[in-house]
C-alpha cells in the first residue's frame, strides 16, 4: 500500500514532470488556531495535464533526484 495525496498542478514546465502543490490543515498546538500548510512535490506524468488540474499522486521508486511521485489521475 503506497501513499496517495491529492493536490493541484502548479507547473508543467519540465519534461514529463509536473509540480503538484498539496495542502493540509492542522491546528497549532499552543494557540489552537487552524493553519494551512502547503508542500510541493515533483511528479511524473504520462497523460496530458495542465496547470490548475486537481490530481492524485502516488508514491513510487525514485525516478530522479527530486522525483519519487507519479500522477495517478
Amino acid at each position: 500500500m503506497s501513499k496517495q495525496l491529492k493536490g493541484i498542478v502548479t507547473s508543467v514546465k519540465m519534461k514529463n514532470t509536473a509540480t503538484v502543490s498539496v495542502e493540509r490543515k492542522s491546528i497549532h498546538p499552543l494557540y489552537r488556531k487552524g493553519i494551512k500548510q502547503t508542500k510541493k512535490y515533483h511528479a511524473a506524468y504520462d497523460q496530458v495535464v495542465k496547470e490548475g488540474d486537481r490530481v492524485t499522486i502516488v508514491e513510487t521508486r525514485p525516478l530522479s533526484k527530486t522525483k519519487c511521485w507519479k500522477i495517478l489521475k
